[in-house]
């Protein structure tokens, strides 16, 4: 059985990651990272009497910063494991976005991070979100674009299930238990708009976020990074930030 990499034994740990996007951020004046725009994305919905449904909320995620703030949030996923892990604090549920357990309309807001990607039926998760949310409601999500060239990496790791599940870890020092596979089936901006539209929901916003940071194990590579950043088309960006809207 292979032992877990630490993030001290990891390649390109989060503290190093986060060193070179505030070397970045130095570069590009204004820029922000993909989660701290969807954050201030998230926090410009909501309202003291918000009920906010955190879909796919893993180990914890960014509802957990304001969910005492609300009238109600609850956390859902799939992944037991993920939510015997979880420290004591917003109510969860084990389930499943293909069919929520929810009665419909009882939501202001559905929030999804790093969860998108591993969608085998999007369409349906989407179709379910739209019944959930109230009249007026926002589906904020955060998810790779499939256009940037670094998921290449991701779409050997859909064909090639147990290597990503040990070069993930090795990277970014990720628990080998946290790497899913991942299927792609809404991970574009053409994509997103179909879906969408095809289950009621109007799309609000949808921003695409450059980060030159997922290689950079050094200031060799994040300068190659940063110089391949310029060059790209903006529609490469790495990230995709949506704001979808049940009418």
């Amino acid at each position: 059985m292979p032992c877990a990499v630490g993030a001290d034994q990891a390649l390109l740990p989060l503290s190093v990651q986060n060193a070179y996007r505030a070397r970045y951020r130095a570069m590009r004046p204004g820029w922000t990272t993909s989660g701290d725009q969807l954050e201030a994305l998230v926090r410009g919905r909501l309202t003291p009497e918000s009920r906010v449904l955190d879909l796919g909320c893993g180990r914890g995620g960014v509802v957990e910063l304001f969910w005492k703030d609300v009238k109600l949030a609850a956390g859902l996923d799939p992944d037991l494991p993920s939510l015997a892990d979880r420290s004591p604090g917003m109510p969860i549920i084990r389930g499943v976005g293909e069919q929520l357990p929810f009665a419909g309309e009882s939501f202001d807001l559905v929030v999804s991070v790093w969860v998108l990607e591993h969608l085998r039926d999007p369409q349906m998760v989407f179709g379910e979100v739209r019944r959930v949310l109230r009249p007026g409601g926002h589906f904020i999500f955060l998810t790779p674009n499939l256009r940037n060239p670094l998921l290449l990496l991701n779409r050997v790791g859909k064909a090639l299930p147990q290597l990503q599940r040990r070069l993930v870890p090795r990277l970014y020092g990720r628990r080998e238990a946290d790497t899913f596979p991942v299927q792609y089936q809404a991970n574009t901006v053409g994509d997103i708009r179909r879906q969408a539209a095809a289950c009621g929901l109007d799309v609000a916003e949808l921003r695409i976020v450059p980060d030159p940071t997922y290689l950079a194990i050094n200031p060799i590579m994040f300068r190659a990074s940063v110089l391949s950043e310029r060059v790209m088309p903006r529609a490469w960006g790495i990230h995709l930030l949506g704001d979808l809207l049940r009418p």
